[in-house]
């Protein structure tokens, strides 16, 4: 399937050396929308460098390897060329070196088919970087909501104000907060091992993200086991874990709703013993204490068989009334 074409007035631009940078056009404004980025990166020269020579960028922003949209971009560039250019820029930390802004998939496609990649080099510092690879994420429409959380994620870390994150993502309020609620109740090796989940949306995640707040340490353990033994697509694991801890939840919710304790005290009137009862639906504890009490148990203790008759006559006469 082939990648909307964003850049269809560079098609035809001529090839440059890369030694031949053009000057920063990201920098300028952190809220300059994405369109004029894109209309600005029109105008500039594409040069053809060396997939070896181009890193990832320092955050990542997609989950999962291969898929079918990877494959079906992959067969699109071997029979009709790469039709958009990416977008470098001189590595910051590595001399000598490019860093991929945007524009992985294609980076990878290139270096898989063994062919120089199509790029466009802008220089920018980290926040404008940013911003450009989670905007032109946005406007291709195609990144989850789970991997923009995890892209999320990864710039709070580094230390970017939260006002870089709305910028990059270009997020709502609601949007935010039920990103937050994943990030602060889902672990990222659960997510990692979940995968994209390409047809789960915000709503789904969030409401998983309170059934999986809920659950015990070996529920969530057992949850991991369930994700790990699946071989399925990354929707076919949501789906399972989703399944598992709902009806986990829904099963503490009814055990907690019928968990009645039941507490009584009774103190003899000399004081001489005195008799504890802690019960709930699965278990009674009786305590006896105060100066006779080791004694009165055990006299009670010899007289059970008598006891126990008269309580099953009394459960009797009680069904009958």
């Amino acid at each position: 399937m082939a990648r909307k074409d964003i850049f269809s007035s560079v098609m035809n631009a001529p090839v440059t050396k890369p030694s031949e940078p053009a000057p920063i056009i990201v920098g300028r404004s952190a809220s300059r929308s994405i369109m004029q980025s894109f209309e600005d990166l029109s105008k500039s020269a594409v040069v053809e460098l060396s997939p070896e020579l181009v890193d990832g960028s320092f955050v990542a922003d997609r989950l999962g390897g291969s898929d079918d949209e990877y494959r079906d971009l992959l067969e699109s560039i071997r029979a009709n060329g790469q039709d958009s250019p990416i977008l470098v820029r001189h590595n910051p930390r590595v001399p000598g070196r490019f860093q991929a802004i945007f524009g992985h998939r294609r980076l990878s496609a290139a270096r898989d088919l063994g062919r120089q990649v199509r790029a466009i080099i802008r220089d920018m510092p980290d926040r404008e970087h940013l911003i450009a690879q989670g905007q032109e994420n946005a406007a291709r429409a195609n990144l989850s909501f789970i991997e923009r959380t995890m892209f999320a994620k990864q710039v709070l870390e580094q230390g970017h104000s939260t006002e870089t994150l709305v910028a990059a993502l270009v997020l709502d309020e609601t949007t935010l907060s039920k990103m937050r609620s994943v990030l602060a109740n889902v672990p990222g090796d659960l997510i990692q091992k979940i995968g994209p989940a390409k047809t789960v949306g915000r709503d789904r995640w969030w409401q998983f993200s309170k059934h999986y707040e809920h659950l015990s340490n070996a529920e969530r353990l057992a949850l991991m086991e369930v994700v790990v033994a699946l071989s399925g697509s990354s929707d076919e694991k949501f789906d399972a874990v989703w399944a598992f801890a709902s009806q986990a939840r829904s099963e503490n919710k009814t055990r907690s709703a019928t968990k009645k304790e039941l507490s009584r005290r009774w103190i003899a009137s000399d004081k001489g013993a005195t008799v504890t009862l802690r019960a709930d639906a699965r278990q009674a504890v009786v305590t006896l204490k105060a100066k006779d009490g080791p004694q009165f148990a055990a006299f009670i203790t010899d007289r059970l068989d008598r006891l126990y008759e008269e309580f099953r006559q009394s459960e009797i006469k009680s069904t009958g009334d």
